[in-house]
Order: structure tokens, then sequence, then C-alpha cells
């Protein structure tokens, strides 16, 4: 019997995108991350036929658990946090396949445990797997789990053949500039860069990956983008949320590494980058790390082009809610920032002269993740000075989450007798146009790593580039302590300073998500 036949809905993706028997270890597989979205997006591609025809999946974790519980625990993730209708019939038949290996991430005794359960897998298939290790763990255990990979053989398993190891490393990837060229030389002792897959979950989202088809297949646009026609440049990482249950891992981030230096800088080089010699996956991230180079240093001290703050006690969604200060874990000292704007300045002849501003934070007004750009007024005043005239800027603003899509702001003539004009909007919404059920970032990474699509991770040059530019900033911040660390309420946009970076060029920041 064949494996389609044994496995029916598993055979699309061995069809359709080339991937190898496969046999996926989650590092971390207890925690929360796998619960909430890795373990989900594994039983959506099954739903959708996408997993390989023979899949193997192993979760290892400091935990000791029985492969039952383990696989019963993962059900009932499965069932909460699924986009799909959760169909005990498919899950039944990945089930048969997983298994779980306890032991120390930095004990070599738990590593030869695992060659041994990845043995059996392939005794159970019949031939040799691919491997793919994905680590969503601490950052802190990450150096010991690439070392003990590369100790054990399973790093080099299948160098230069279709079955080559790879191995999917979460964010964040380093604390600073040195740790991350650190990290990038211990994943490179160990592995290949071609085995390594930097992951940054924003770039599996729909619209980020729209943003190539958005600027280079729609010619209206491209030459309309730069520096002669975009007046700035907006991007906004904005949570409602605030540090809840995780204060203790928060206090040793902030908003500047956990979204600002990944996220951010991801939509900011997609957008701001020149147009790749193909679709491959290094021509893109050729022009990702070109544009990030080309990005200046951030001014500090006076007249900086940084600003930082914490959240206060406020209202959010109607309720009042504490300040940061006073939540669980938080030391009263603390100089952690909660919400960071910067502005870039990007010297090429396509930006030069262009600011980009960026903000991130948690507590503000309401949950968005958007991308807005912004044109020059027309040269001619032919409906200025006129108060019949209202007249908006055109604005592009691409829309990341919650409500996927693209808004084209025009003027218009008001029907009527009198000549009037006001600001319309033409949106466009994945949801209305696709449906709501599309996949989820994780998905897409997940897929994308099985089959050796690198097009969506982060190369390790392309980390170093956008460290060497917030090192220096977060080193200032470190040495300054509390001093210059502005306030806001939460339920608000944000502290003064945020407004000032703006208005001290001419500019507003827009109501995000409006």
């Amino acid at each position: 019997m064949s494996d389609t036949d044994r496995h029916p809905f598993l055979s699309g993706l061995s069809k359709h995108r080339g991937a190898q028997p496969t046999c996926v270890v989650i590092f971390g597989a207890s925690g929360d991350l796998a619960a909430r979205k890795l373990l989900p997006a594994l039983y959506n591609l099954a739903v959708d036929s996408l997993l390989p025809s023979d899949f193997h999946l192993i979760g290892f974790g400091r935990k000791p658990i029985p492969d039952a519980e383990f696989r019963t625990q993962a059900a009932t993730d499965i069932k909460k946090f699924s986009r799909r209708e959760f169909r005990p019939d498919i899950w039944q038949r990945v089930e048969d396949n997983t298994s779980y290996q306890s032991g120390g991430y930095d004990d070599p005794k738990a590593y030869a445990a695992l060659k041994e359960q990845i043995a059996a897998a392939e005794k159970r298939a019949g031939r040799p797997l691919q491997l793919v290790f994905y680590v969503s763990t601490p950052p802190s255990v990450f150096e010991p789990i690439l070392e003990n990979l590369g100790q054990s053989g399973l790093a080099g398993r299948g160098l230069g053949t279709e079955l080559e190891s790879k191995v999917i490393i979460e964010k964040p990837f380093g604390k600073d500039l040195d740790s991350a060229v650190h990290l990038n030389a211990v994943a490179a002792r160990n592995f290949r860069e071609s085995q390594i897959f930097r992951i940054d979950h924003y770039l599996g989202k729909e619209t980020v990956q729209d943003l190539l088809v958005l600027r280079f297949a729609n010619p209206i646009f491209e030459p309309l983008w730069n520096r002669r026609h975009v007046d700035h440049v907006q991007i906004t990482v904005a949570e409602e949320l605030g540090v809840g249950t995780r204060g203790g891992y928060y206090d040793g981030s902030g908003a500047t590494r956990d979204m600002l230096q990944n996220h951010t800088m991801q939509l900011l080089a997609l957008v701001a980058m020149e147009q790749p010699r193909s679709l491959s996956a290094e021509h893109i991230r050729d022009e990702k790390v070109k544009l990030l180079e080309s990005i200046q240093p951030l001014r500090l001290g006076v007249n900086a082009d940084a600003v930082r703050a914490q959240y206060a006690e406020g209202l959010s969604g109607g309720d009042k809610v504490p300040g940061y200060l006073t939540e669980k874990d938080i030391p009263q000292d603390s100089a952690t920032e909660t919400f960071c704007a910067l502005r870039f300045s990007i010297e090429n002849s396509r930006w030069s002269g262009v600011p980009f501003y960026m903000r991130s934070g948690k507590r503000l007004a309401r949950r968005v993740s958007e991308i807005a750009i912004q044109f020059k007024q027309p040269e001619s005043g032919l409906f200025a000075g006129d108060a019949r005239y209202d007249l908006a800027p055109n604005r592009l603003v691409i829309q990341i989450q919650p409500d996927e899509g693209t808004t084209l702001v025009l003027n218009s003539k008001v029907p009527g007798l009198e000549p009037r004009t006001q600001p319309v909007r033409l949106s466009f919404r994945y949801a209305t146009t696709y449906g709501s059920n599309t996949p989820e970032a994780y998905e897409r990474l997940i897929l994308d790593g099985i089959v050796g699509d690198r097009t969506l991770f982060i190369r390790g040059d392309e980390t170093e580039a956008s460290w060497r530019l917030f090192t220096p900033l977060l080193q200032s911040w470190q040495e300054q302590g509390r001093a210059g660390m502005e306030t806001y309420a939460a339920g608000s946009w944000g502290p003064a300073g945020g407004d000032a970076l703006l208005g001290a060029h001419g500019h507003a920041w827009r109501n995000a998500g409006r």
C-alpha cells in the first residue's frame, strides 16, 4: 500500500511542493507557543493535505511527559486554538506518529535518546526522514540546543542531499549586536547557513507577503515609490493589552527589543528595499540587507530620533487598568520601556530626505499593525485656499492586523451643485475578498521550513544589520536608567514626546486602524 493510500489527507504537499518525508522535533513542546501556535499550525496543514506523506512529530522538553499524555494535551490545545474545527480522524493519523522525549537541553544523553526516537520513527516509515528542529524555548538555551544538535551528529544529517537537516530558531535572536554575532557563530559552527531558518512570524502574515506583489506587480505604484512623491512613512505596531502574566520576561526585553528591532524593521525593509533581481530567497534577502545598511545611525541626546515611555494607570476597553510599575513582577525602579517611537533616515537615491517613523507599545488605544505611506501634496494650488475644498494628502495604508487589507485615500468631488470636495477611501479587505479563514503565519512558515524555502526567514547578516542600528540606542538608555523616561495613560496613543518627534518635522501620527 502506498503512502498516499495510507494517508490520503497528507498526499498534496509531496506532489505540489516536493516535501521529503519529515520528522519535526519541537524543543519546548510543552510551552505556550507550541500549544497556541505550532501544534495547531501542524494540524491545519494536515487538514489542508500539506504535510508530507510520511510525517512524524517528536516533542522535546525538560518536563517528563508520557507519550499518551502529550498526545492528549496536544489534541486539547488544537481544539482550543486551531482556526479549523477539530476532526478526530485527521488528528488520529498525525497522533499515531507523535511521541515525546524529555531531558535537559544541555544534556548529551537526552540527544542520544532523541536519536533513538528518530531511528524508531524511521523504522516505522521504512525510509530515512528529513529532520526539522524547531527551537521554541527561552533564548537562554538556544546555544546548548544548537551545540548538542551539532555534537550529536543530528545537525549534519543528510548534508547536501534532499534530506538535509534544518533548524528553525524563534526570536529573539540575540539581545544586542554582540549576542547576535555570538549566536550566529554558534549556529554556523553546527549548521550551514542554508540549514538555518531564523523566524519572524510577521513575515508569514498575508499582508506582509503581499507587499512585494503590491509594489512590483502594480506599475501604478512603483513610479511614485520614492522621495519625489512620498512625504513620509509611518509604521505602527500597537498592542491594547498590558504585560499581563509575562511581566518578568517582558521587563528584561521591552518594546524596542520585543517589536521594533525585529517585526517592525522587517516591515520597513520590505517597504523601502529596491526591487530584487528575482523572487529567489537570496535575492530578496540581499535587498533587505542593502536597505538596512543604508539606514543612518539614530541621533541620541539633543534632538534625538528616539522616544521611550512607560504606561501609567488609565482606561483600556472602558476598564481601569494599572500602570506598568504596579504590574506583577515589575520592579518599582524599572527602566524598561513599554513604548518606543523612532525616526529613521535612509541615505540612498530613492529615499534621501524622507523620514520613516515607527512606533510600538503596550496599552495603546487599540490593537493594530499597519504601514501608512503618505504622499506629497500637489505642487499646483488649484484647489488650495478655498474652504469649500476639504483636501487630504493621498495615503496608502496597508493594515497587517487585525483586519488585513489595503486602503487608498483620495480626494473626490461631493455630488451636488456646489463645488465641494472631501477625502474618500478605496478599501480592500482580505476577509471580504477571500474569506476569513485564511492560513495563519505559523502555518506558512512551518510549511516553508519543511520544504526548505527561506524567503520569509531572516539571514544572519540581516539580523546583525538590524542590531547594529539598535544597540547604541539600547546601551544609551541603559546608562541613563530612568532619566528621560516619559509616561502615558493606558488606553492613549502614547506620550507627548512621541507626538513631538513627528511635530518637529511638520508631521503628525495618524489615527492608526481608522
